[in-house]
């Protein structure tokens, strides 16, 4: 009686352990990071943290999302952006999802999500197409344990000479 007794007081103990473990890890983002557009018209976040995590975690998935817009428009020989109405915007969700290494409870990082692609859109021979403008909105960064960090909304003008920005 004795052992069993001595069993189960070690079994308890071990899942108080484990429940207390378990309840200290509380993921939260302490630092939202910079956000930015690159020359590309990716929207990227650089420098991010997230806390919290435990010490039993290894990785960390950190998804990036955002509601996108971009204009392509083609462009002639000269640099320049035809008088014809040769322009196509493109509105739709993005995401990206990066796994990052946790050391003493924490992940840093950066991350980014590129803009929509333009579709079936294409250019007349002689002609490029280009990415002149893109914005995101509702930009959030989301951790695996459902913990976020919302970023601000940006946009930026990539190929000026279109006359849409």
């Amino acid at each position: 009686m004795r052992r069993f007794a001595i069993a189960v007081l070690l079994a308890l103990l071990m899942l108080a352990l484990a429940v207390s473990a378990a309840l200290a890890a509380s993921p939260h983002f302490i630092s939202e990071g910079t956000a930015s557009i690159n020359s590309s018209g990716a929207y990227v976040v650089t420098n991010f943290k997230e806390a919290g995590l435990g010490s039993t975690v290894s990785t960390e998935a950190i998804t990036l999302s955002a509601t996108a817009t971009a204009t392509y428009a083609c462009i002639n020989g000269g640099g320049k952006h035809p008088s014809a109405a040769n322009k196509e915007t493109v509105t739709s969700p993005v995401s990206n999802t990066g796994s990052f290494p946790v050391r003493n409870g924490s992940t840093t990082g950066t991350i980014s999500v590129g803009p929509p692609g333009p579709g079936s859109f294409s250019c007349p021979s002689g002609q490029k197409l280009v990415l002149a403008f893109v914005s995101y909105t509702g930009v959030v960064l989301k951790g695996v344990a459902g913990d976020t960090s919302a970023e601000p909304d940006l946009s930026a003008c990539l190929f000026p000479g279109v006359g849409i920005c």
